[in-house]
């Protein structure tokens, strides 16, 4: 069983599309494996982020859960619903494993041990996962084309941005002035 978690790591981390072709690749253990990624892609990053500022671990995986949700709802909305290629039938359960399976780059956040290493690596595996998104959603969503896939990903993440933002500036409104001096 482990063998097999670190078969589909490994594969993730290579971007082999033949991850998300096979379908032993999506049963029964499947998305428990998409979210023990996820919830240690959330440890990485709270692990590089404690050399520059305090993260709490503890709400870094409760974050990458509910990033992983999101990602899925919006792929799937976006890919399935609204710009679906003829070939495009699929569970929402798939899209999830597969956005999970394309997180695994977020693991190698663990060696930004340094401060100085930490945007770099930050930086890296962040476009590490975002092509391994777009793989994923490639051939999870049977697409036919490269570009229509980055657009799923890529609007995607427009949408994710933009509702992070406003969540951040309606917060900055809650916080007393006196506070931030």
């Amino acid at each position: 069983m482990f063998a097999l978690f670190l078969d589909i790591v490994f594969r993730s981390l290579k971007l082999d599309k033949s991850l998300y072709i096979d379908s032993k690749n999506f049963g029964e253990a499947s998305v428990y494996f998409a979210g023990l990624i996820m919830i240690l892609d959330g440890v990485a990053g709270a692990v590089a982020a404690n050399t520059i500022v305090k993260t709490s671990i503890g709400v870094s995986g409760l974050t990458a859960i509910i990033t992983w949700f999101v990602w899925a709802i919006f792929i799937y909305v976006i890919g399935v619903k609204l710009f679906p290629d003829k070939n495009t039938k699929v569970s929402f359960k798939k899209i999830l494993t597969g956005v999970g399976y394309a997180h695994s780059p977020g693991l190698l956040r663990f060696f930004a041990v340094t401060p100085e290493l930490v945007i770099p690596v930050i930086f890296i595996t962040q476009f590490w996962i975002f092509a391994s998104l777009i793989i994923s959603t490639k051939h999870v969503l049977n697409l036919k084309s490269n570009f229509k896939s980055f657009g799923v990903v890529f609007l995607s993440f427009l949408i994710i941005a933009f509702l992070s933002i406003t969540f951040v500036m309606s917060r900055m409104d809650a916080i007393p002035a006196s506070a931030i001096s």
